[in-house]
């Protein structure tokens, strides 16, 4: 079944930096719950007590961040056209020609290059690079353009969410508003055990919000809900698929920025296999999450990730499958029983 949260989530436009929509969203969901407390920190993480039937004997911290890629205006041209930069790892090819909303008030975009018949040849053998395009908003002029799109303006790419027949889905940020609507439902749902939720800030750009939270928060477990990248596509083979869409939960055991707990690992594992769950780890070390940051605050934090697998990450379309989801909520409440009755901090 679809998580509620999912598509109102992923159609929300919250960049790194200007997590606020989200928040808000959140917050408001977050009001109406049982048994929950929370607060903001300075960065902007939105930081949530659930109180549990049973006192937990560890203090366990499950994350997901808000934030997703996108755009910042830089420069405007004297035409009214204007320069941007990303905001996160995004290719400049998969966004030429593309329909944005800008700034607060939305106004829509468009993302131009050189014409290729004006460019040389060594020109078309090269990628594109962002100094190299131009957002087009209709103005004809620096003035014009200006009164809607300032510098420091955020472009975000345009909602589109959609659920195929063959229960795919297709949206924009995926990654990680997957997480956020999962740990909603956790929280919406009575908790065997207390933990704390952490909704946090900047990701994208540096796992920011996470290095402050693990801080403030001290937990001694952390589970981190994410999206990672599915290259199962027409030319790949063997590893070169890193995980693949329809194979379950991806269970990390190293990345470019932690090697997960061992225990932690296993029985995520023995779980899946207990509760006949499909699941999979990456066939490369490749990519990174908030674990990078949480599993080295104060004295260490033993740290697990739990990605849903992600075709076309960090693009204006992502491609996921709605069983996948379902599979990665429904380890989650396992994972918390295993960890506060069977595990050591």
């Amino acid at each position: 079944m679809l998580n509620p949260y999912l598509e109102p989530l992923c159609n929300l436009c919250s960049t790194s930096g200007d997590e606020g929509t989200v928040r808000g969203f959140l917050i408001e969901k977050i009001s109406h719950f049982d048994h929950v407390s929370w607060h903001v920190d300075a960065l902007g993480n939105l930081l949530v007590q659930k109180r549990g039937i049973n006192r937990a004997p560890h203090k366990l911290m499950i994350s997901a961040h808000m934030d997703e890629v996108g755009l910042i205006v830089t420069h405007i041209n004297a035409d009214g056209t204007l320069c941007i930069a990303p905001v996160g790892g995004i290719d400049a090819s998969v966004v030429i020609g593309r329909q944005v909303l800008v700034g607060e008030k939305k106004c829509i975009g468009v993302i131009g290059a050189k014409p290729v018949h004006l460019m040389s040849k060594e020109e078309k053998d090269q990628l594109p690079q962002f100094g190299a395009l131009v957002l087009g908003i209709g103005a004809q002029s620096e003035a014009q353009a200006a009164q809607y799109a300032p510098p420091g303006t955020f472009v975000y790419f345009m909602p589109n969410f959609y659920i195929t027949p063959d229960r795919r889905i297709m949206s924009k940020a995926i990654d990680d508003r997957f997480g956020c609507a999962a740990l909603l439902r956790l929280l919406e749902q009575p908790a065997q055990y207390d933990f704390t939720a952490a909704f946090l800030v900047q990701e994208e750009i540096g796992l920011r919000g996470a290095k402050t939270a693990a801080f403030a928060e001290s937990p001694e477990f952390a589970i981190v809900l994410e999206a990672t990248t599915a290259a199962d596509l027409a030319g790949a083979e063997g590893d070169a698929k890193v995980c693949s869409l329809g194979n379950g939960p991806v269970i990390s055991i190293m990345d470019r920025a932690t090697i997960y707990d061992r225990e932690m690992v296993q029985a995520a594992f023995s779980l899946c296999r207990q509760h006949q769950i499909f699941c999979q780890t990456k066939s490369r070390i490749t990519g990174g999450n908030d674990s990078g940051a949480i599993h080295v605050s104060r004295n260490g934090v033993r740290t697990l990730s739990v990605s849903l697998p992600c075709r076309y990450l960090h693009a204006p379309t992502s491609l996921a499958d709605l069983t996948d989801a379902e599979n990665c909520e429904k380890l989650l409440p396992l994972l918390i029983t295993e960890i506060m009755e069977n595990m050591d901090a």
